[in-house]
């Protein structure tokens, strides 16, 4: 198991340091399409097995494993798992804290997320920015046929191996003791497709984890390579920031490896709550930052730093002490903390949210407050402000005519520098980390930047409706499955 995730990881790194963010992105669409098609094609095979909707409620129900304690509820079906919000105080996730943190916590994500972001503004207008984000929330309501139904399906057809609570019968099924409902989509890929769909799905498997993962160590590199290393090395060269890059990329791989085993024994064995938990601890309260930076003109720089630095130190601990102390099986006896035993790990992610959020109103409120020039165009209440005739974000125009010339004679030299290399260490270093040494960033007017914001009727009446509509649908899933 590990050498496969290991080689998979390699792979992995090794297309994300040649392709760059142009492969990652022309890939994860090529890889989107794949994964529909095969995920369709599981639902169906999943819902010809069972006899449809209504007979995998009644089956679901019935799932129980061979091999449990009677005397408990362990291996025992929840008898809400077809609704939507679930028991408030008993349920691995009580509806008013998935409320709070899938509308106010998930923000970090959609909006503050570097591979959404880097997404959003390689868009070529505003109008393409919002249609691309538009098409993601289609595609988000999808998950619950094609990812959710088919695990309870697999759960259904396969009650030993899905749903053990045995550690010894775990232990057999999937190598983890703590149990194997992560194995519940492959489990049912292997055991009910016929051999040609198997293989097709394993690649479909294999495309969402590359997609994934690529996404991932390209944003990692960009962030450390443009976020921290020019800070480390503000005269660093273009050629420079892509070897770093990508050699960071190569140390996130190995990362990756060694953090395999704790996602195995984290959470009782659960990835997905493993991955929101994570998230609640560490990633949520951006969300709260960025709601109050672009509502609220009042936020200072201090009150956000120091209301990131509180929550993560809080949720940090929190993340430690559940790596410390895991999750008992089903069954056992909870000699955790008070904190971890009593406390849903949703609830303190929301808790989380209020302290973040406290800490900015008090510092911002201590703080002298931002000045109208530095608002303009970055808050929601001076994305349109006018600025006066020629004024630039950080250059004059004569900056500019300046930076084109020396890009131009930049470009010169690099290219007198790629006729001169002609030894064979030379050309692979080229290929690797590119040719070029040319660092110039270019500078964007204000009023160029605002023409961004700006929509055309049409295009401005197609995404809302499309916006509504999306709306009305995510309204009636959400009462249909409540």
């Amino acid at each position: 198991m590990y050498a496969s995730i290991i080689a998979l990881l390699v792979v992995t790194g090794i297309f994300t340091v040649l392709g760059g963010l142009t492969a990652v992105m022309y890939t994860d669409t090529f890889q989107t399409a794949i994964m529909m098609i095969g995920a369709v094609i599981v639902t169906g095979y999943g819902f010809n097995e069972v006899g449809g909707y209504s007979n995998l409620q009644t089956k679901y129900m019935n799932s129980v494993p061979s091999v449990r304690n009677e005397n408990t509820s362990c291996g025992l079906p929840k008898q809400d798992a077809f609704h939507l919000f679930l028991d408030p105080v008993d349920s691995d996730y009580p509806w008013p804290a998935i409320v709070l943190m899938s509308t106010i916590g998930a923000v970090w994500y959609w909006c503050c997320d570097q591979m959404i972001v880097q997404r959003s503004l390689a868009a070529k207008n505003i109008s393409h920015a919002k249609g691309g984000s538009i098409l993601t929330g289609y595609f988000k309501l999808l998950p619950i046929v094609l990812l959710i139904f088919p695990g309870m399906i697999s759960r259904v057809l396969y009650p030993d191996d899905v749903a053990c609570t045995d550690p010894t019968v775990c232990e057999a099924v999937c190598d983890n003791p703590v149990g194997c409902s992560n194995i519940a989509y492959p489990k049912l890929v292997l055991e009910l497709l016929p051999y040609g769909l198997r293989g097709l799905l394993m690649v479909v498997m294999f495309s969402a984890v590359m997609s994934s993962l690529t996404s991932i160590f390209n944003s990692s590199s960009t962030i450390f390579t443009m976020d921290i290393w020019r800070r480390i090395r503000k005269e660093a060269t273009q050629r420079e920031l892509l070897v770093v890059g990508r050699v960071f990329v190569v140390f996130m791989c190995g990362v990756s490896v060694l953090w395999v085993p704790i996602i195995k024994s984290s959470s009782g064995g659960k990835l997905f709550t493993y991955m929101t938990a994570v998230e609640g601890y560490i990633a949520a309260p951006l969300g709260i930052v960025f709601l109050f930076s672009i509502f609220w003109t009042k936020t200072t720089e201090p009150a956000v730093f120091f209301g990131l630095i509180i929550a993560n130190i809080v949720g940090g601990i929190r993340l430690v002490l559940e790596f410390v102390y895991p999750t008992p099986s089903c069954g056992e006896f909870d000699e955790r903390p008070q904190i971890l035993s009593k406390m849903n790990y949703l609830y303190f992610g929301v808790m989380l949210l209020f302290i973040t959020a406290s800490v900015i109103v008090v510092v911002s409120l201590l703080t002298s407050p931002r000045n109208p020039d530095e608002l303009k165009g970055v808050t929601w209440w001076t994305r349109y402000g006018q600025e006066t005739s020629g004024e630039t974000i950080e250059c004059t125009n004569s900056n500019v005519n300046n930076d084109i010339t020396l890009g131009t004679q930049n470009r010169l030299e690099a290219d007198t520098e790629d006729k001169e290399e002609k030894t064979a260490c030379q050309k692979i270093l080229t290929v690797l980390f590119g040719k070029t040494d040319v660092h110039q960033v270019e500078e964007f007017q204000v009023e160029k930047r605002r023409k961004f914001l700006l929509q055309g009727k049409n295009s401005s009446t197609l995404l809302n409706i499309n916006a509504i509509l999306l709306m009305v649908l995510i309204a009636f899933l959400t009462g249909y499955f409540s």
